[in-house]
Parts: structure tokens; sequence; C-alpha cells
């Protein structure tokens, strides 16, 4: 499917401040980061890396910024005001440097996180999330009114009580492709757990294609990437279980990555990279 072949990925690096999202080892992301960079270019992506800027802490999470469809690039309103600026510098990139066709977003009170976007190379689901509004999702139907678009509600799961009534489990609000990707044509990787299967149903109600689904055991193994007919999805040891469905199921090539510690503040794999298809030459910043 065209949908899935690209030419160009958009990457930032990792800067120092990032560390302070959490209990996370800078240098091991790097790595992360490097070896993820590495893999794009040797399954034939042109590779942007923009570099590391300290006031931006989570600009490693490019995928945010923009929704690219069809060689127009949707500029997006991140729901939380200090990622605003990232979206300034993706836009500069995209318009100036890339020369890409721009679509801003009119209404003030949208919210969108590109990582609540999931193209299916048919329609688009858009999560209602923390980061994501109603607002956002008519965004992305307008700038795009070729596909269909419906929002999806993503809710968190229910926390954990012990018998005093306090929280023993901190629950965390996760972007749609955190708990749905694309792992290959019409075909959607989900997660087992409560909150992922509920996600997934709402799709399958509202879809209007059948796609066929690819349910691991783990839900951090849900993000996958489905490049050029490769599946990128993270490694044998921090996904064992998943690792193995994986296997059985996907008869193409596959590739595996460690994303532990990248994937601490993001969706993981996805939220990495802005990924389009572009035929005129491009040169790296």
């Amino acid at each position: 499917m065209a949908s899935f072949r690209f030419t160009h990925a958009v990457v930032c690096r990792i800067p120092l401040s990032f560390r302070t999202r959490g209990e996370i080892e800078l240098e091991e992301a790097r790595r992360q980061h490097e070896a993820f960079v590495r893999l794009l270019r040797e399954i034939g992506l042109d590779v942007i890396e923009l570099p590391p800027d300290e006031g931006l802490p989570e600009s490693v999470y490019v995928e945010d910024t923009a929704v690219v469809c069809n060689g127009i690039a949707l500029i997006t309103r991140p729901g939380s005001q200090t990622r605003v600026k990232e979206v300034e510098t993706v836009r500069a990139v995209l318009k100036k440097e890339l020369d890409l066709p721009i679509v801003e977003i009119a209404d003030e009170s949208a919210k969108l996180d590109g990582g609540d976007v999931l193209f299916t190379g048919r329609e688009f689901f858009v999560g209602l999330s923390e980061w994501t509004n109603e607002a956002g999702a008519r965004a992305v139907a307008a700038a795009f009114p070729e596909f269909p678009c419906t929002p999806v509600k993503v809710r968190p799961p229910s926390p954990v009580f012990d018998n005093s009534s306090m929280p023993i489990q901190v629950t965390q609000s996760k972007h749609l492709k955190a708990m749905v990707s694309m792992a290959g044509p019409d075909v959607i990787c989900v997660g087992a757990g409560k909150a992922s299967q509920e996600v997934l149903k709402r799709i399958e109600r509202e879809a209007t294609f059948t796609y066929q689904t690819i349910t691991v055991p783990e839900d951090e193994a849900a993000n996958v990437l489905y490049i050029n007919n490769c599946l990128i999805h993270r490694s044998k040891e921090e996904i064992s279980e998943s690792f193995k469905v994986f296997e059985d199921v996907v008869k193409f090539q596959r590739r595996s990555l460690s994303m532990s510690e990248l994937s601490k503040a993001g969706s993981g794999l996805s939220s990495c990279c802005l990924l389009f298809r572009r035929t005129k030459h491009i040169r790296n910043l």
C-alpha cells in the first residue's frame, strides 16, 4: 500500500534536558536514539536530523508536532504549552527547508498531538486524550477531507486502591498510538490490556473499513512502525512474550530495537520520527 511507502524521516537529537522528564538514563537514551536513526537509514530513508535544543526537553518526540499525509503537513497545537516552541521549529523546517505545503489550525480552542493521530492508509482515527480534543480532531478532518476521520476516546486505566482508599498504582495517560498502531497494510497492533482493548472496540465499531489485528501480551509492545514493508518493534529483552507473537505472525521483514529509555516519556518508536514520502532531493540540516 502506497500509504506506507516513505522516503524521508525527520528526527531530533536528544538534549541534556531530556533527563528532566523522568528517571531516564541519558546516555542510554542517546544510544537507543542513534540506533533508531541508523535503522531508519538502513531501510532506505533519508533522515533529516534536527539539532538538540536544551530549552525543549521533549523535542525528541517530534511526531507530536505535525501530521503529514499525501505531501501535506498539518501543524499541530500541543496539549502542553511547554511544547509550543517545538512546533514552531518543525514548522520552519517543513516549510522552508523541505518545501512541504503547510496547513495551520485556526481554532484556538483546538488541542492536537500527533501521537493521538492514527492513519490506517484508508482513514484517520484521532484519540481524544489529555493532549487532544474534539476541535483538534475536526482540524485533522478538515486538513485531509479525502479520508474519513473518527474521534476515539482514550481513557487512562482505572487506578488501583488499597483498603484505605489510597491509590497504590499510579496510572499514566497515553496517546492513542501507545495503545494501537499500524503493523502492516490493514493490520492494527494492539495491547492485550483492558484500556487498549476498549480503544480497539471503539475503532472497530466506528471504522469505515475492516482491519486485521495483532494482539500483543505486553501493552508497551503495541507501538510499532511499519515502513516500506518492514515492521520495527521493540527488542526481545523488553517484550519477550510479544516478540514471540511477532515471530509467529509477521511474514515480512522485521527489525527490533531497544527503546526502554525513550519510551519512559513517550509512546516509543513512532513518537521519535515524522515520516513522509517525497521525490525531490532534500539536503540534511
